[in-house]
């Protein structure tokens, strides 16, 4: 459904990064209580950071984990979603899935809410990497991707979401949340047409 006004494209800025959000295995292990369909997304996320390591433009991870200090802080989310206590700091679950493991020069953010941004030093890293468009993957679509997808805008980036890159544990949310950023935050495409991006930002 197309409405008036609505979808125009925020098009691909000069300076590309690409966001990894939550590909912990708490999110992609079956074994999770948090567990998301994410097996197409890790291969086409591989794909992405191959990309993006060989053009050297910036990655970053996120993960989500709770110490006991952080309950009292992230208490209204956890009451909302109890099964967030799977994600102890130090645990397996809050680990990102090793099948796309981050290299050292690759941070890895800790957040205790949905947006990458929020609590976190992502707005001020992009910056100081001259970045002005985030290529966001991972988890879940109608959760945290959104919420960064939001904040990006928010915070002045062009928000661009690879669909096969993404997942959620809610085929219907996730296709009505790629629907509503497409309209209204970022620029929902195909892993193919950011490839075909960053292989340009690549070449110079």
């Amino acid at each position: 459904m197309h409405i008036e006004g609505f979808g125009g494209r925020g098009g691909f800025g000069r300076r590309p990064a690409l966001a990894v959000i939550d590909m912990t295995l708490g999110f992609t292990d079956p074994e999770s209580p948090l567990a998301c369909d994410l097996e197409g997304p890790v291969e086409e996320i591989r794909k992405l950071l191959q990309a993006a390591r060989a053009a050297e433009i910036p990655v970053v991870f996120t993960t989500v984990a709770y110490r006991e200090s952080d309950r009292l802080t992230a208490a209204a989310f956890i009451d909302k979603v109890p099964a967030l206590l799977t994600l102890e700091a130090g645990s397996r679950w809050a680990e990102v899935d090793p099948r796309i493991a981050p290299r050292a020069s690759e941070p890895v953010l800790n957040k205790l809410f949905a947006s990458a941004f929020f609590g976190t030093p992502l707005g001020a890293l992009l910056t100081a990497a001259g970045v002005d468009t985030l290529i966001i993957t991972g988890a879940s679509t109608s959760g945290c991707v959104r919420a960064t997808a939001v904040d990006a805008l928010q915070h002045g980036f062009r928000p661009v979401v690879p669909r096969e890159a993404v997942g959620d544990r809610n085929p219907e949310a996730h296709e009505a949340n790629l629907y509503d950023i497409d309209a209204k935050y970022g620029d929902v495409v195909s892993v193919d047409e950011v490839l075909e991006y960053i292989d340009a930002v690549h070449a110079g």
